[in-house]
């Protein structure tokens, strides 16, 4: 469990743009655009991890809970880093801890967490992450 939010207690790390469309009316990235930055950077490392083929993969991730707690805002045109580590490695499930800092920065603009089940493809069945899925992702931890 991550206590401090420090840039430094995460395992990985993505750089996002913002873009001009993701602000609001109030001049600042909108809520909804942070949990696509939490996604962007979770389903990233998976690809690059060769743990996710979102075409053929045979298991697949759903994400069952989400939490976004906002410290301070995102403005057009900041540069994301987002990043994060996994908190708890289950049977089925991840919880993924991940902070939002705008680049160059040492503290978090948003903090939050995804947890995904995994599931079978065709029957949406939940299943035990292989042992290869573990091993590739156990540096996350």
């Amino acid at each position: 469990m991550i206590k401090s939010h420090k840039k430094e207690d995460y395992k990985y790390f993505l750089e996002i743009p913002t873009r001009w469309m993701d602000n609001d009316v109030y001049g600042h990235i909108n809520n909804v655009i942070y949990y696509s930055f939490f996604d962007t950077a979770v389903n990233r490392a998976l690809i690059e991890l060769d743990l996710l083929d979102y075409n053929k993969s045979e298991i697949i991730g759903l994400v069952v809970e989400t939490s976004c707690t906002y410290h301070k805002p995102i403005n057009f045109p900041d540069i994301i880093e987002a990043a994060f580590i996994i908190d708890k490695l289950g049977n089925s499930s991840i919880k993924y801890n991940i902070g939002l800092f705008k680049k160059g920065e040492s503290e978090p603009c948003a903090t939050g967490y995804f947890v995904h089940v995994y599931v079978d493809r065709k029957t949406r069945k939940s299943v035990r992450l292989p042992d290869s899925f573990r091993e590739k992702i156990r540096n996350l931890t």
